[in-house]
C-alpha cells in the first residue's frame, strides 16, 4: 500500500528537531531507521501528517568508549556490531546486534530509534537494562538523563515526554569480574525475539554481589526479573544455584499469547533462556577476574 500524504523534514540540529516538534505536536513523528514505522504507514496503521528525519543530525551519531561507553541515539546496528571499542567495554551490546534482522536491517536500523519505539520484541531494550544504561534526551526545557529501569512503561511507550528527542545511550564499561551475555530464540522470518533474555553478573571473592536480568519479546515490554536477580546473590554461580533462580524468571510476568507462540511455551522459554543467559554471564565474568 501507499503511506498517507505526509510533510517531510530535515533538521540539521536537535534545537531545530524539538521545535518541529512542539509546532506540530501529536501530527508528527520522528523518523531515525525507519525499520518499524515506515512499514506501519505503509499499511496505514500508522498515519504521521508530518515526518521528522533526524538522521543528518551530525551530534546524535557516533560511539565512544573514552571512560564511559556513549552511544549516539542514530548510530546504526552495523556500526555498534563492527566497533571494537564497544566490543571490548560491553561485548554482549554488539553481539546482540548481530542477532538483530539482516545486514539491510543493521546497516539503516538505529539504537536509538529501537529504544524509542519499544517495541515489546526487540533486542535491545533487555541489553540496556541488562547493562543498567542511562537514556539521555533533551526536550524544550533541557536535557535530562533517564534510568533506563523507568523508561519502558508500556507496549510502545516510554518516559520520553513530549517533543523530547533521544539523544544518546550511555554505559559503564564491564570491568574486573564483571560479565554480560544475551541470548534469544528468534523468530525464523523476522529475527524478532520470541523471547531474549540479557543477563549481568559480578563476581567478587567467588560470589556474585551484583545480578541484574532482563526479559524481552515474552510480554508487551521487556522487563527486569528481580526474584531470578536476589536469588542469585551471594551465590556461587555455580549450575545448581543458576538453575534455581532461572526457574523462577517467568513467575509473575504478563506473558503474551499470539500465533507465533503460546503464553505456556513462551514462560517455559522465559526460563530455559534465562537459565542459558545466566550461565554464559558467570563464565565471562570468571574469565575477567
Amino acid at each position: 500500500m501507499i503511506p498517507c500524504p505526509f510533510e517531510y523534514y530535515a533538521p540539521t540540529t536537535v534545537a531545530e528537531a524539538i521545535e518541529l516538534l512542539e509546532r506540530f505536536g501529536d501530527e508528527a513523528r520522528i523518523l531515525a531507521g525507519g525499520h518499524s514505522l515506515l512499514p506501519a504507514m505503509k499499511l496505514r496503521l500508522a498515519a504521521p501528517a508530518v515526518l521528522i528525519d533526524i538522521t543528518r543530525i551530525a551530534e546524535l551519531r557516533g560511539i565512544s568508549t573514552e571512560g564511559m561507553v556513549r552511544i549516539g541515539a542514530t548510530t546504526t546496528w552495523s556500526e555498534i556490531e563492527g566497533h571494537a571499542g564497544l566490543r571490548r567495554a560491553v561485548p554482549a551490546l554488539p553481539e546482540a546486534v548481530s542477532l538483530i534482522g539482516d545486514l539491510q536491517v543493521r546497516n539503516r536500523g538505529t539504537l536509538g530509534g529501537a529504544l524509542a519505539h519499544a517495541d515489546p520484541a526487540a533486542d535491545a531494550p533487555a541489553v540496556v537494562l541488562a547493562l543498567d544504561a542511562r537514556i539521555e534526551a533533551r526536550g524544550p526545557t533541557g536535557e535530562r538523563s533517564i534510568p533506563v529501569d523507568g523508561f519502558f512503561t508500556d507496549m510502545l511507550t516510554t518516559a520520553l515526554q513530549p517533543a523530547e528527542v533521544l539523544t544518546a545511550v550511555v554505559m559503564s564499561p564491564l570491568g574486573a569480574g564483571e560479565g554480560a551475555a544475551y541470548v534469544k530464540y528468534r523468530h525464523p522470518a523476522s529475527g524478532y525475539a520470541i523471547v531474549g533474555v540479557a543477563a549481568y553478573v559480578k563476581l567478587t571473592d567467588g560470589q556474585v554481589s551484583a545480578c541484574r536480568l532482563a526479559v524481552t519479546g515474552a510480554g508487551p515490554m521487556a522487563v527486569r526479573r528481580s526474584g531470578v536477580e536476589h536469588a542469585l546473590l551471594g551465590t556461587d554461580g555455580s549450575s545448581a544455584a543458576i538453575a534455581a533462580a532461572a526457574a523462577i524468571a517467568s513467575e509473575g510476568m504478563d506473558i503474551l499469547d499470539d500465533l507465533h507462540a503460546g503464553e505456556e511455551y513462551r514462560r517455559a522459554m522465559v526460563n530455559v533462556h534465562a537459565r542459558r543467559a545466566l550461565a554464559a554471564a558467570v563464565e565471562r565474568a570468571r574469565s575477567r577476574i
